[in-house]
C-alpha cells in the first residue's frame, strides 16, 4: 500500500502545525487537547522545520523539571526530519520508523507539507495488505 492511500483512510482535519515561537507549556496543552502525539512546527503550515512529540518534552522535563516550560518548541524540536512522498510504499515507511526509532512521519509533495503519517497509520495498512494477501492465497488453495 502506497502512503496516498493511507492518507485517504485517514480524516481530512490536515497535519497540525506550530510556530517555532510557541511555548513548550503551549505545545503540552495543545498535544493534549487534540489527543495528538506531536507536532510538526513549521512558519506556514507547509514546509516542516522540525517536529515535536510527546516524547520530546518528557525527557526534558527529567532533565529539568518545569524549568523547561517557558522554553520555545524550536529548542527541542527535532530538526533532523524524516520525510517520505505519496509514491513510497508502507513497507519501506515501516522499515524507516523502525531503525529511525520514530512514530511520525510527515508527507512532503514538491517540497510542502501534504500529510503524515504515524506508525499505527503504517502498521494499520500493512495488515489490511496481509489480510487481503491471505485471503487471495486461500482463494487460490481451495480453488476459488
Amino acid at each position: 500500500m502506497m502512503v496516498s492511500q493511507i492518507l485517504r483512510t485517514k480524516s481530512d482535519e490536515g497535519v497540525v502545525t506550530s510556530p517555532p515561537s510557541m511555548l513548550i507549556s503551549e505545545a503540552a496543552a495543545e498535544l493534549s487537547e487534540k489527543r495528538i502525539g506531536t507536532l510538526v512546527i513549521s512558519e506556514d503550515g507547509k514546509t516542516p522545520l522540525g517536529i515535536l512529540s510527546e516524547r520530546d518534552i518528557v525527557r526534558e522535563l527529567g532533565k529539568q523539571g518545569a524549568a523547561c516550560m517557558p522554553l520555545t518548541v524550536d529548542k527541542l524540536m527535532t530538526t533532523k526530519l524524516v520525510t517520505c512522498s505519496l509514491e513510497d510504499r508502507a513497507d519501506a515507511i515501516l522499515t524507516k520508523m523502525t531503525e529511525g526509532r520514530f512514530r511520525h512521519m510527515p508527507v512532503l509533495k514538491d517540497g510542502e507539507m501534504v500529510g503524515l503519517v504515524s506508525l499505527g497509520d503504517v502498521v494499520k495498512a500493512r495488515l489490511q495488505e496481509l489480510s487481503m494477501e491471505k485471503n487471495a492465497l486461500e482463494g487460490m488453495i481451495m480453488g476459488h
